[in-house]
């Protein structure tokens, strides 16, 4: 196999790959924006695309249009559908993301706008840009800026091959595989949404004792009760900052919303100074902003002054999941100049509390839920990465 050839190659196809500039396939170009302080040239028919809109997503709808008359009276211009564009400034992550028109649109002046010629797919230039994104980024840092343009973009060099019907085969197939973790990223949306739902009426709402659904075999009021009251808190104690390592063979420290994913302590900072501490089982929760985010830590950990522990069933896991997602921590902490809680504020939180065996019931329900949000994470996590391996093996 010589290195002008892709290491994954769909059969019947034996042109040889180059490398291309960007612009020799394609006319590059930016938008514009028209005068805001003219209303006659907003809200209009024709959508308009700025760079937050910009994040490997097909574009069928945007938050703004203009009129002909502000696209007339502006560097915008009306684009084809195929266009693909490019964010070139934008803050975090947003620079050297792509995105394809389904639509005719027009962007404002942060985006390039690359039109492929008649011999060229865009999806084939496009997902391979998808793939290229840390070194689009690279490349406007080692320019000595933070930012992209237009002459950066021309003279990137992509993989090319000649043949429209092999670009045609690679853009297809990843488009395909786009559609599939789509759709398996809507499935795992409608399960979080279901959980909000059950979360909604399962427990009490303000001002109500009983829940609105409920199990069979389960009647009367639930009891307003302190969290301090029905489970142990322990507030954290941030380590001295000289002891913090990157052995894992330390102790694993957590210290905020940081150290956790999916409901879960994930160790990133390690220390050799033990404050305060939770136990493997543990709920984990934030205290500082983003406040109330709550996990499970399968580990022995030592807490950072920006997360407590609360020794609680997996009832309590859920109720906290409520309170965060409703936003009782924000309604505590409103009015604060840096959103927080203290202790107080967390051992005496009201929580309304039903039969122990009742929070059983609740309690393996929601696990049970979890569990498949969990499954469904995992299997758009498997595919994204299945795509990553692809866009490494299906261009040279």
């Amino acid at each position: 196999m010589t290195k002008d050839t892709p290491q994954i190659r769909f059969k019947g196809f034996t042109d040889a790959w180059e490398q291309r500039k960007l612009g020799e396939v394609a006319n590059i170009f930016s938008g514009g924006t028209p005068s805001r302080k003219c209303e006659d040239f907003w809200d209009g028919h024709i959508p308009w695309v700025t760079t937050a809109e910009v994040h490997y997503q097909p574009i069928a709808v945007t938050k703004e249009k203009i009129t002909q008359l502000g696209l007339d009276n502006s560097a915008a211009k009306l684009l084809p559908i195929g266009t693909i564009l490019m964010a070139m400034i934008g803050q975090g992550k947003t620079r050297g993301q792509v995105a394809v028109l389904e639509i005719e649109a027009a962007t404002n002046q942060n985006n390039a706008n690359i039109v492929v010629d008649e011999n060229t797919s865009s999806h084939f230039v496009y997902f391979q840009l998808e793939g290229s994104y840390e070194k689009l980024r690279n490349l406007s840092s080692s320019a000595g800026q933070g930012s992209l343009n237009l002459d950066l973009i021309r003279r990137y060099k992509v993989s090319y091959v000649s043949d429209i019907q092999e670009q045609a085969a690679i853009g297809s197939f990843f488009a395909t595989l786009d559609k599939l973790i789509t759709l398996q990223q809507r499935k795992l949306e409608a399960l979080q949404k279901l959980k909000q739902g059950y979360l909604q009426q399962l427990f009490p709402q303000e001002g109500e004792t009983v829940p609105r659904v409920r199990f069979a075999g389960f009647c009367g009021e639930w009891e307003s009760k302190k969290l301090g009251e029905v489970a142990g808190v322990v507030m954290g104690q941030s380590p001295d900052s000289k002891n913090y390592t990157d052995n894992p063979k330390d102790y694993i420290l957590v210290q905020g919303n940081a150290d956790m994913k999916n409901g879960r302590v994930t160790p990133r900072v390690w220390t050799t100074q033990v404050t305060k501490s939770a136990n493997k089982g543990d709920l984990i929760i934030s205290v500082r902003a983003p406040v109330g985010d709550i996990g499970k830590t399968d580990y022995d950990v030592v807490l950072g002054r920006g997360v407590a522990a609360v020794k609680g069933n997996e009832f309590i896991y859920q109720t906290l999941m409520g309170m965060k997602l409703f936003g009782y921590w924000e309604r505590v902490s409103s009015g604060s100049t840096f959103e927080s809680i203290n202790s107080s504020d967390l051992k005496d939180a009201e929580i309304l509390y039903p039969s122990h065996s009742e929070q059983v019931v609740i309690g393996l329900f929601f696990h049970t839920i979890d569990k498949q949000i969990t499954a469904q994470s995992q299997k758009v996590k498997q595919l994204q990465r299945l795509k990553a391996a692809y866009l490494q093996r299906m261009f040279v």
